[in-house]
Order: structure tokens, then C-alpha cells, then sequence
């Protein structure tokens, strides 16, 4: 049976005053329910979510800063960890709540792990998507993830990776996202062209690697204090065939987890887990979200 939310989302921006989000929103239920995408995406990372989650939640999935139609600070610093967590703080309450799901795929999740550690009031539930907590990929950091997460590293040079990624029509990226799948056709070439529409904005392609820049030499291999456990309920999804995360890089991350902790594991999907595995995944949110 058809969704009737499949027809696509409502669109809109959020003036939150210390930036300008743009973010496509479903459903108007009582509990809000954020979605927030990694690199190198956009809200339509989730667009299926956004449908199946829609007759119970209001659902809303922004452009995080810097991606796509929202606004894109120039400098670095602008995209330090602390700036996201209150980006997405001034966005709940933008929707009028003081709470939410808050719903993270890589460097979404990542963000979402950081507000759980940091500003753990404004969230109802955590559900994280194939990245764990910095705490536990320091611990688990191997020599084999380590050459796997090369591209962090290339990252950090200002604009050669820009320079590199741009040409042949982003052909690189496009290349990514159609080959890092556990099976063909996840991403087809009418959602290709939607990416390269979004990465070609002015500042986009700057922006998402700003996160990088701005974040991963100290969360991921500088010191860090003893994190304090996660004190908020936790579902944690993993595609075992990812080729940036790999399986022995993401154990044990319910040990940095107080509350209750839920951990599926997605044999037949890759990095892209909640395109490759819609149903597993939205199943799978339901459920912890209804608890």
C-alpha cells in the first residue's frame, strides 16, 4: 500500500537567529522527531523516513548548516561540535517543544552523540546510524580503520579536496555514494542528479567538509576527559558491510550507554542503511520510538 506521505514532505526555513536552516518537514504529531543527515547528503538522505514516520510524529529533516538551501558560514570554526548542538537546540525550539527523537546518520550522528553528552535535557530518545560515540572509535581504532578513514585526513587540506571533488560533474562523490552500497541500484541516477543539484550551491561543498576540518583531529585522536555514560534511551543501527566504519570499529557501544540500550545489526546493508534497509530501519525506529 502507498504511503499518502510518499508524495514528498513540506518544505520551509527556520530563522533560529543564529542561523538559517532549511529543512523539509511530514506529519503533525504531537512528538517531534528530528532526522539528521550526514556527509556528503541532504535532507533527502531522508526521504523515506520522512513518509513512514509521518502518520505518528512530526518529522522534520534539516539541511544541516552548510549543506544544500542553508545558510553556509565561511569560516572553519563555525562548525565546531558545540555550534551544531545549539543549532539543533534553537531548532526544537523552533517547533515549539522542548524536546525531541533526534535521529543521526554519520555526521549526524555524530551530532546527535554529542548533544546526548553535552545538552542530554532537550532529548526524548536517541537513535544513531552506523557511527558510535568518538569515545568508543578511539578505543576500537585499528590500524585497518585507521586506512579506511583516509579521506578524513585529505580532508584537512584547504581546497584541493574541493578542487578534486568538483570536477567531471562531482563524478567522485556521485562514484561514492553508487559504489559503497551492499547492492546496485541504491542510488539512482534521477537521486545523482538531485545530489550534484545540492552540492554545486554556492559554499555547499565547503561547508560539509568543514566538519571535518573543524572536528576530527581532536573528537576522533585528541585527549578527551572520561565521557559520562548516555543517560537517555539509545537504538543503535549498524549495516555490517560498511567500508568507511568498519564492524569491529562500532563494538561495545552500548557500554556507553546508562539507559536502555537497543543495538540492530543490518547484515545486508552498507554504510547507507536506512536507504539500503528502508523497512528494517523505519521498523526498527518505530518500535523504539513507541516503547
Amino acid at each position: 500500500m502507498t504511503n499518502p506521505h510518499d508524495e514528498g514532505p513540506d518544505f520551509g526555513y527556520a530563522e533560529l537567529g543564529r542561523i538559517r536552516l532549511h529543512y523539509a518537514k511530514s506529519g503533525s504529531g504531537k512528538e517531534l522527531v528530528l532526522l539528521l543527515h550526514g556527509f556528503p547528503e541532504f535532507w533527502y538522505s531522508w526521504r523515506h523516513q520522512l513518509a513512514d514516520l509521518a502518520d505518528e510524529y512530526t518529522v522534520v529533516a534539516p539541511d544541516m548548516r552548510g549543506y544544500n538551501l542553508s545558510e553556509k558560514p565561511p569560516d572553519v570554526a563555525s562548525y565546531k561540535i558545540d555550534e551544531l548542538i545549539e543549532d539543533i537546540a534553537a531548532l526544537i525550539k523552533y517547533f515549539g517543544h522542548e524536546q525531541a527523537a533526534i535521529v543521526g546518520h554519520d555526521w549526524g550522528a555524530g551530532v546527535a552523540w554529542a548533544i546526548a553528552q553535552k545538552k542530554p535535557e532537550i532529548l526524548s530518545k536517541l537513535a544513531c546510524l552506523q557511527v558510535p560515540p568518538p569515545s568508543v572509535w578511539r578505543k576500537n581504532q585499528t590500524f585497518r580503520q585507521f586506512a579506511a578513514s583516509w579521506y578524513m585526513f585529505f580532508f584537512q587540506i584547504p581546497f584541493l579536496p574541493e578542487m578534486l571533488l568538483k570536477s567531471g560533474d562531482f563524478a567522485k562523490l556521485a562514484n561514492g555514494l553508487k559504489t559503497t552500497t551492499a547492492r546496485e541500484g541504491v542510488f539512482t541516477n534521477e537521486d545523482i542528479e538531485k545530489y550534484r543539484e545540492a552540492w554545486a550551491r554556492s559554499g555547499a561543498l565547503t561547508g560539509g567538509l568543514n566538519y571535518y576540518r573543524a572536528n576530527i583531529m581532536k573528537r576522533m585522536f585528541g585527549k578527551a576527559p572520561v565521557p559520562k555514560k548516555i543517560e537517555v534511551p539509545t537504538l543503535f543501527i549498524y549495516g555490517e558491510q560498511d567500508r568507511a566504519v568498519l564492524p569491529q570499529t562500532v563494538e561495545g557501544v552500548g557500554d556507553m550507554v546508562g539507559a536502555e540500550f537497543t543495538e540492530l545489526r543490518i547484515p545486508e546493508a552498507a554504510h547507507w542503511v536506512q536507504l539500503e534497509a528502508r523497512e528494517k530501519v523505519t521498523t526498527a525506529l518505530k518500535e523504539f520510538l513507541t516503547k
